[in-house]
């Protein structure tokens, strides 16, 4: 095993975590009492900890190390920009390059009429500039009272106030006073916690339908606009029926709505095109970017605006933007990111060859006695656990315990898979080789085996009443 960089033990590393690092989405009082696995470095698919395990990240960090770790280019073009331009703003009839060169690459890539690109550090401050830019929007056509953006249940935008109250997560909605005002969430179109004695297309229709309904509710006149992921990410990596989209495109076309493709997670590569619009057929208004925009490399999202929308916002004073509004080192980050995955194929990598292998082993998980479904679009994949699955049952303990207990196990494997309540997902490098996802099935397999054989001991191989 290769040698890592010097550093203090790792007792010593989680004591000082434990004394002053207070983690996001984590009750710290236990993982103190536990101690945090310590990351010290990585390379491609593998992170390496501060004993020198090497870990397989099949969820590319947060959903975002799209091109994979430890890529040089990408740090030298930080360098560079640092030395040249480390920082300036864009408020005041300034702009410089880097914002300048990236904007402009997007507007080619974008599908339709995406051209117009406003910047901001991830993608919670994207979609809370979302907020105010299509409520400015139709304010500025003259229809002030179209505030209402509609969402969904189980979605997830981001968690800041804007942001988490546009998600349909009601754990999030317990903490700190949300959602705000004029945000209406309707069902998620996940058909197999839900769909009941529907088929995948009926049940598709049925829940893109509440959408019309919601809109015929409160009033066309209200509804600002609907926001959606392609795919639902946090959610549990839930793929719509294949009915699901093309409905909401026609009721948003039909009622005049505002689409926002939320792409944070599906964008660059992921689903086997450069965004989860182009696989699902989606003609957005709003696209909102960020994670793969640079790899996680550096903090940077935006919203990319169609031509109409920016039209109109030009000739409004938008009073908002961030102080990190495209930065320039994260600029740079970013357009070097995107001439590696044009340059190196990498979409087409996706498409033709590491998505087809990842699905062959994946959708051979259902043979497993705990796994109900399996669901993979590009390399964004999901298996639902369940005690029967022939009824699509749900566990008799908490939601959430069983699939506790495969991440845990799947971690002391050395393969990071992300539990969802009990379903578990993936989303590795879209760099990912053949002879790594070969080695990432042979821990998943070996996991899954053990975290069976664990949840029965316990008695919790049980189906709820």
């Amino acid at each position: 095993m290769s040698a890592i960089t010097n550093h203090m033990p790792t007792e010593e590393l989680q004591r000082l975590d434990a004394a002053h690092h207070m983690h996001p989405f984590t009750a710290n009082g236990p993982l103190s009492k536990k101690g945090a696995r310590v990351i010290t470095r990585a390379k491609g698919v593998y992170l390496t900890d501060s004993d020198g395990e090497q870990i397989l990240d099949a969820m590319s960090g947060l959903w975002c190390v799209n091109i994979g770790y430890g890529r040089d280019e990408l740090a030298e073009a930080a360098a560079r920009q640092m030395k040249e331009l480390p920082y300036y703003n864009t408020f005041f009839q300034t702009t410089h390059v880097p914002a300048i060169a990236l904007a402009d690459k997007l507007a080619q890539l974008a599908p339709g009429d995406l051209n117009h690109v406003f910047f901001a550090a991830g993608g919670s401050e994207a979609n809370d500039t979302n907020i105010r830019m299509v409520r400015t929007y139709w304010a500025a056509k003259g229809k002030p009272d179209k505030k209402v953006i509609i969402s969904r249940k189980n979605a997830y935008h981001g968690s800041s106030m804007g942001s988490a109250s546009l998600g349909g997560m009601g754990y999030m909605h317990a903490q700190g006073g949300l959602p705000i005002p004029d945000i209406h969430h309707i069902n998620q179109p996940n058909w197999w916690a839900e769909g009941g004695d529907m088929t995948p297309e009926e049940f598709g229709l049925a829940r893109a339908r509440e959408l019309e309904e919601a809109i015929l509710e409160m009033g066309e006149d209200r509804v600002a606009a609907f926001i959606g992921e392609p795919i639902q990410g946090a959610g549990g990596v839930i793929i719509p029926p294949e009915t699901y989209w093309p409905e909401i495109q026609r009721i948003c076309d039909k009622y005049e709505i505002l689409l926002i493709a939320d792409e944070v997670i599906t964008g660059f590569g992921r689903t086997g095109n450069l965004f989860g619009s182009q696989t699902f057929g989606i003609r957005p208004d709003i696209m909102t970017i960020a994670k793969g925009l640079s790899s996680g490399y550096a903090p940077i999202g935006g919203s990319i605006v169609s031509d109409e929308v920016a039209a109109v916002m030009a000739e409004v004073e938008f009073s908002h933007g961030y102080t990190y509004s495209g930065h320039p080192v994260a600029a740079a980050v970013a357009l070097e990111n995107l001439r590696l995955i044009e340059e190196e194929k990498m979409v087409e990598h996706v498409r033709d060859t590491a998505a087809p292998l990842v699905r062959e082993h994946w959708l051979k998980l259902t043979e497993h006695e705990m796994v109900g479904e399996a669901v993979i679009t590009g390399l964004m994949a999901s298996i639902a656990l369940t005690p029967d699955k022939s009824t699509r049952a749900k566990f008799a303990s908490d939601p959430g315990t069983v699939g506790s207990i495969c991440r845990d196990i799947c971690f002391s494997n050395n393969v990071i898979m992300r539990h969802i309540g009990d379903r578990l997902v993936i989303a590795p490098p879209i760099t990912i080789t053949p002879p790594d996802i070969e080695e990432m099935f042979t821990r998943i397999n070996r996991s899954l085996e053990q975290a069976a054989s664990a949840i029965k001991d316990q008695g919790l191989m049980q189906a709820a009443s």
